[in-house]
């Protein structure tokens, strides 16, 4: 018994050690950002212009403007948690051959961007300030948001404090929680200070919502979409479902691209 008692000992502190880890570390679970140089020089097929925007901190956040035919409005693109702007800038094409023009960003710690995240907090009001900013120079009633994977639950934030035209979400997330339950189940809730409530904003969101969302996504649980969030959605809101889509490359999903024209129209 003694022994049995030592190996439970062992065992639970080596379980407090691991739930301490992950609270302290829990930004290098979540973002996964590729770091470019101060003197990195973009090149895309689409004309675009470089823009960066200056935190109330001093931080500087480096952000790309594609241009597209015509002003027809813009689309502020929140990517996912992975990568940079030099990867991410190649999606962009997929909106402005459709006549938008296309705001990318990357976050802190991300691409050009200076500084790192430290806070869920941080995270929403870096995006509001370049959201105030774009209004500068866009009418708000001509500003889709749209966010993909980690940045669905930022745009969707963004959108319930904000009046945007529309709000587009790619493979969102019911929450950050849920995720973390359903992805590491034997970790408390309480842990994640990332919570990310997607379900809390979407339903104080007075703009037209359509959600996109593959079946077989292997990142982000398709049921996340098709059973958590729906409920939460209003009249006039959409899913749509992207049979046999994954998670990534949902940009050149076929079905997304046959639906898109008449979402952001």
């Amino acid at each position: 018994m003694k022994i049995l008692w030592r190996i439970a000992g062992i065992l639970l502190l080596l379980y407090i050690g691991v739930c301490i880890l992950v609270y302290f570390i829990q930004e290098r679970l979540l973002f996964f950002p590729e770091k470019l140089p101060a003197d990195h020089s973009f090149h895309f097929q689409v004309p675009f212009e470089e823009l960066p925007v200056l935190m109330k901190d001093g931080t500087r956040l480096n952000g790309l403007l594609f241009t597209g035919d015509s002003a027809k409005g813009l689309v502020f693109y929140l990517h996912g948690n992975a990568g940079a702007l030099n990867t991410w800038g190649e999606v962009a094409a997929t909106y402005t051959r459709l006549g938008y023009d296309v705001f990318m960003l990357d976050y802190r710690g991300y691409g050009k961007s200076e500084g790192h995240i430290t806070s869920e907090r941080q995270l929403y009001a870096d995006v509001q300030a370049v959201y105030d900013q774009l209004k500068r120079r866009y009418p708000e009633n001509r500003i889709t948001i749209l966010g993909y994977s980690i940045g669905t639950g930022i745009a969707a934030q963004l959108a319930a404090v904000n009046h945007p035209r529309q709000l587009i979400l790619q493979a969102p997330y019911y929450s950050m929680t849920d995720m973390a339950a359903h992805q590491y189940a034997f970790l408390p809730s309480f842990l994640l200070r990332y919570k990310l409530p997607t379900y809390l904003y979407i339903q104080t969101i007075t703009a037209p919502i359509t959600i996109f969302h593959g079946d077989q996504d292997e990142v982000i649980y398709y049921e996340s979409s098709a059973v958590k969030l729906k409920p939460f959605l209003k009249p006039g809101d959409t899913l749509i479902t992207l049979h046999g889509g994954t998670h990534n490359g949902m940009t050149d999903n076929p079905d997304y691209q046959a639906a898109l024209p008449g979402v952001l129209k």
